[in-house]
């Protein structure tokens, strides 16, 4: 069986995260991910202090085992939401959209273990300066907001910057993405798109069947005008806001566009105005699975590929 040094730092038995997406990583999923042996990520991109509190206590009540909550730092109540996680001494807090730094001390002085979301060398460095136990270097295939570096590139960069464990997220969903990580010197993987799948998964059924039948050119960035681009299926959404992007409509308007669009995906499967996240694997996502089972597939693909990684080689 595969297991790190991040394992044992976590106490999980797969070296896996499962990606914080707003408004789709629930207690129900983050739990089901943590039962399966993973670590198990709740968003607290809602901002909804009283339900992200709602949301750790039923993760609690799930499993044993640990799990953690994603923050976005440029979202709502930041200040409440970490001080809330803190209180509920969670095992691990993630975090995207800035540097944690502010938080850090109170974090790990609730014995929690901080790990945040990097997309470039520069901002991994800073985060283990300030006291930082990993890193999430995410390239920009994966699904949700992006930056310009891929994993491919990100990862190996990452590794040798810093001297604390990486975790690599960012186009993978299987074995073989596992096993490429691993050789570019990860510890870990962080997968989002495929767990969209999972059973435990709350999402709309037609956002299921969307993933389902998706292939490898079914994403598009938006966004980049405003200077924060999000990978997403092609929808009539995104291609009528990727269309806005290069008229002469303000950015006030353009951002009046995205206004409930997740939510129009996730919670009302509305194929014309909903924004439907996802990475640029989506074409290697083809069925629903429990999440302990995806879990169980993805590692038992890369031991074996692993295993056999020298048959190249003469």
């Amino acid at each position: 069986m595969i297991t790190t040094p991040i394992c044992e730092m976590l106490g999980i038995k797969y070296p896996i995260f499962q990606g914080g997406m707003a408004h789709i990583s629930d207690a129900k999923l983050a739990a089901a991910v943590s039962n399966g042996g993973g670590l198990g990520i709740i968003s607290a991109a809602s901002g909804n202090v009283a339900e992200i509190e709602k949301q750790i206590d039923m993760t609690k009540k799930l499993t044993d085992n640990p799990f953690g909550v994603n923050i976005m730092l440029m979202g709502n109540n930041i200040d409440e939401i970490a001080e809330l996680v803190a209180q509920k001494r969670v095992d691990v807090v993630t975090t995207g959209a800035g540097n944690p730094d502010k938080y850090i001390e109170m974090w790990k002085s609730a014995g929690i273990k901080v790990i945040p979301v990097i997309p470039s060398t520069a901002l991994a460095k800073m985060v283990a300066r300030t006291g930082a136990d990993a890193v999430i270097a995410e390239g920009g295939e994966s699904g949700g907001h992006v930056g310009d570096m891929t994993t491919m590139a990100l990862v190996p960069q990452v590794c040798d910057a810093v001297d604390i464990p990486v975790i690599a997220a960012g186009g993978i969903a299987d074995g073989r993405g596992v096993a490429a990580a691993f050789a570019l010197g990860a510890q870990a993987v962080q997968i989002g798109t495929r767990f969209l799948v999972a059973e435990e998964c709350s999402i709309h059924e037609n956002y299921k069947k969307k993933l389902l039948k998706a292939n490898d050119t079914s994403t598009i960035v938006t966004g980049r005008r405003l200077g924060h681009p999000v990978r997403s299926l092609k929808s009539p959404f995104s291609r009528n806001y990727a269309k806005a992007e290069y008229t002469q409509i303000s950015d006030e308007e353009l951002e009046q566009m995205a206004i409930g669009s997740l939510r129009a995906a996730v919670v009302d499967g509305d194929d014309k105005n909903g924004s439907f996240l996802a990475g640029q694997i989506s074409g290697l996502v083809n069925k629903e699975q429990k999440a302990s089972e995806i879990i169980e597939e993805i590692f038992a693909e890369a031991e074996v590929i692993l295993n056999g990684g020298t048959k190249w080689l003469k």
